[in-house]
């Protein structure tokens, strides 16, 4: 996809932070890098996360279909349309709907202070910031619109229709505001994160650096592998993966096999599937059965695998207080293991402190 960069009437005015030149890095790198992302902004209160998702593909599922039968739609690209009419980009026309082309926009959520009348209620308040990619005098993505809102999307679909138009220079009240001039830090926050290079021109809302690093310790790796291994380790056999991670970590490599080398190892010593990127229902339901050590038999529709199985296999684990998560090998297999549900939040935190990329599915 290429870009133009000096047209007008655009969203991407050089001295503010909100504009194309930087959003557009920044969804460069949810696309093809990492689509979700969760880390802690200094000013900000609790984790910020920011998430590509995707019409129709984020929305195909059981709980998702439920929600656009319920909103009035009969499908994703319906609600797609509605939310383009929002913001005034161009609907998709039923020759293109039928084409069935995935369509992404970047889902920033974050907590900042309550307004004066929030506080009567709560501590904190929710702020969501959805952007969807448009062309402004171009044949060319060169532009963005955003939708807000502030409360909680429970329903999603529901969350996203209810979502208002944003004009950034002008915010209708006070939620508006405060919502604005974080998600400024946010931006900054986030390209700080991701070593995305802010052009000069732009007038930061912080001059320090907005990403709270913590350094992993001995004992950073030693939670990890008993969340991991939901504890089911030998303590003898936890010391020494622990300790061999930790010096590993230390020295610091960028070579990918040095990188991945210790971490296979690891997970070959706890209870793990290395599975090719196509695997059959049969196959998940043996090895994920060996994992937790008792059956697992869930219903899909007939010819469905691999990663399209996720979101049946997740619903019958989460009965049992499961998650299936996943090593990031960057590679074209998976390297599956079973968490407790209630330890995923700490997993990806500690993944973040320890380099050890999980995936959640």
């Amino acid at each position: 996809m290429s870009f133009f960069s000096n047209l007008f009437n655009r969203n991407n005015d050089p001295k503010s932070i909100i504009s194309f030149d930087v959003v557009d890095p920044i969804y460069s790198y949810l696309y093809n890098q990492e689509s979700s992302l969760e880390f802690k902004v200094k000013g900000i209160q609790e984790d910020v996360m920011v998430n590509l998702f995707f019409f129709p593909s984020s929305f195909d599922h059981e709980e998702g279909k439920e929600e656009i039968k319920k909103a009035g739609f009969n499908n994703s690209y319906e609600v797609l349309n509605e939310l383009y009419k929002k913001v005034n980009i161009g609907v998709l026309s039923d020759e293109a709907i039928q084409e069935g082309l995935e369509y992404d926009f970047i889902h920033i959520q974050f907590y900042s202070e309550p307004t004066a009348e929030e506080k009567k209620f709560f501590k904190r308040s929710i702020k969501n910031f959805v952007i969807f990619f448009c062309c402004t005098n171009s044949l060319e993505v060169n532009d963005f619109k955003i939708l807000y809102s502030g409360k909680h999307f429970f329903d999603y679909t529901k969350g996203l229709l209810e979502s208002e138009l944003l004009d950034v220079n002008n915010p209708k009240n006070e939620s508006e505001a405060i919502g604005i001039r974080d998600f400024k830090l946010v931006l900054q926050g986030v390209c700080q994160y991701l070593n995305i290079e802010i052009p000069e021109t732009v007038e930061l809302p912080s001059s320090e650096n907005l990403v709270e690093s913590v350094e992993a310790t001995l004992e950073s790796f030693e939670e990890f592998i008993k969340l991991v291994s939901r504890e089911n380790i030998e303590e003898k056999q936890l010391k020494k993966q622990s300790k061999k991670l930790f010096k590993d970590y230390k020295k610091g490599t960028n070579e990918y096999h040095d990188i991945v080398d210790g971490h296979f190892d690891f997970f070959e010593s706890i209870d793990a599937w290395n599975s090719d990127w196509k695997f059959d229902p049969e196959d998940a339901e043996y090895f994920i059965s060996e994992m937790i050590g008792e059956d697992l038999n869930f219903e899909y529709p007939d010819e469905t695998y691999s990663h399209d199985l996720f979101p049946y296999i997740q619903s019958a684990l989460e009965k049992r207080g499961f998650e299936l998560m996943s090593y990031n090998t960057n590679g074209d297999n998976y390297l599956f293991f079973v968490a407790n549900k209630e330890d995923v939040g700490r997993i990806l935190e500690l993944s973040e402190i320890t380099k050890i990329e999980i995936d959640q599915l």
